[in-house]
């Protein structure tokens, strides 16, 4: 049996997120390799996780020499140097209101757990309920954090029901009345807090106009209400600059961390006040969080992001490759943007100029015919969000096959028929 078939009939459908046939059986760099030995380019990294490459020699030797004497398998009841080491790491690298002595770190699995133990960590400090999010927002898959997800609550799943949904600007024109209904809804004095993404990356790679976050922060410092930046997907680097808040001028009470931080093993983070972080001990429990196999791949990645100077080369090679993708546009390529390696790149009816998720399903998995890995969010935003080192002819490739797979979907080379066993997001 192929490893697709072995899938289907082992693993559990609530898991899986298909959009083509990929069926992995190694990598490096930015490659994977395909059950049968073809390479294909992953313009995705993983959902970002893989932001240093597959494989990377220092997270490898990292986690060998964590394993070969590995102190422990969770951080609960039991301190180890990686996980300590990584908390203070952390510290020193994130800028928040705290001052650095006053510093806390969670640390986790997944950016869902990161931003479930702070959500209810601002409930459990404030004595408050509220929490303000956004529509299209993601902040996790479960529990607390999956019900302030605007992305899941606007596709008609239960919301958290303490919490309030706001409209996440994409214009200018919008900011000032989203502004007023932020303000309206702080003036209730029941929030316990605020959660946004510095860009809303599965909702369909939104970045808000310039001063938006800045205002809103504003809004909440005077009203008391802590600040949480939700960097799980666009932060350490991706966007070029080390916080994706800094390109807002900003200063967040807490700040959640995930994908890239692991070098694609299971971890997460959180950085906040002890006020909000020590209010209540043992009420987020992961028994595997700061496990020292994890950490030190953490410590590993943070470490290499600044030696290798990952933003800077993050915020070149993600100008070079918008630029490109720009060129010379392709039929059903709508608008395309971002910032440093987060891009995104809407597809839409090449007559209409309408959105289109059935081209933009039909792209996706041409692209993978050709070559490339790459998905959509939205239903129609192609993320493009590859390794922070790629190289130039990496991104000529990958936006070569990106401008064929579009023109190829357009003039019908992809069958509905082909798409239909791939769901998608």
């Amino acid at each position: 049996m192929s490893l697709l078939d072995r899938d289907d009939a082992a693993l559990a459908g609530v898991s899986k997120l298909r959009f083509f046939p990929l069926a992995v059986t190694g990598g490096s760099g930015g490659w994977l390799v395909e059950e049968g030995g073809r390479r294909v380019l992953d313009l995705s990294a993983g959902w970002t996780a893989a932001g240093l490459g597959y494989g990377h020699p220092r997270i490898v030797e990292a986690v060998t020499s964590a394993l070969r004497d590995q102190s422990g398998a969770s951080g609960l009841s039991a301190v180890n140097q990686h996980m300590v080491g990584l908390a203070e790491d952390l510290r020193r690298i994130t800028p928040i209101v705290a001052a650095e002595p006053d510093r806390r770190v969670y640390l986790g699995n997944s950016g869902t757990d990161a931003n479930e133990a702070v959500l209810r960590s601002c409930r459990l400090a404030t004595g408050r309920r509220r929490i303000l999010a956004f529509h299209r927002g993601y902040h996790g898959g479960l529990g607390v954090a999956m019900g302030v997800s605007g992305l899941y609550v606007d596709a008609g799943l239960p919301g958290d029901p303490d919490s309030t949904l706001l409209h996440f600007p994409r214009r200018p024109d919008e900011v000032a009345s989203v502004l007023a209904d932020l303000a309206h809804e702080l003036d209730a004095a029941d929030v316990a807090c605020f959660i946004v993404e510095p860009i809303q990356s599965d909702g369909g790679i939104v970045i808000p106009p310039a001063g938006f976050l800045r205002h809103a922060v504003a809004l909440c410092r005077a009203a008391g209400v802590p600040v949480i930046i939700d960097e799980v997907k666009v932060g350490l680097g991706r966007t070029g600059l080390l916080h994706a808040f800094e390109h807002e001028g900003i200063t967040p009470d807490l700040v959640t961390f995930g994908k890239v931080i692991g070098g694609g093993l299971p971890l997460s983070a959180a950085v906040g006040p002890k006020s909000i972080l020590d209010v209540a001990e043992a009420t987020s429990l992961l028994t595997t969080s700061g496990n020292p196999v994890c950490a030190a791949a953490g410590r590993a990645v943070l470490a290499t992001l600044e030696q290798d100077e990952l933003p800077q080369r993050a915020a070149v090679a993600g100008k070079r490759m918008l630029e490109a993708l720009n060129a010379d546009r392709a039929p059903g390529q709508g608008d395309t943007r971002g910032r440093g390696l987060t891009i995104g790149v809407d597809v839409v009816d090449p007559l209409t100029g309408e959105p289109s998720p059935l081209l933009a399903r039909k792209v996706v998995y041409r692209a993978h015919q050709l070559g490339v890995v790459v998905y959509y969010v939205n239903g129609h935003v192609l993320e493009v969000t590859p390794v922070l080192s790629i190289p130039d002819d990496e991104i000529e490739f990958g936006v070569d096959v990106l401008h064929t797979a579009f023109a190829d979907a357009v003039r019908g080379v992809i069958s509905d028929d082909e798409v239909a066993p791939y769901t998608g997001w």
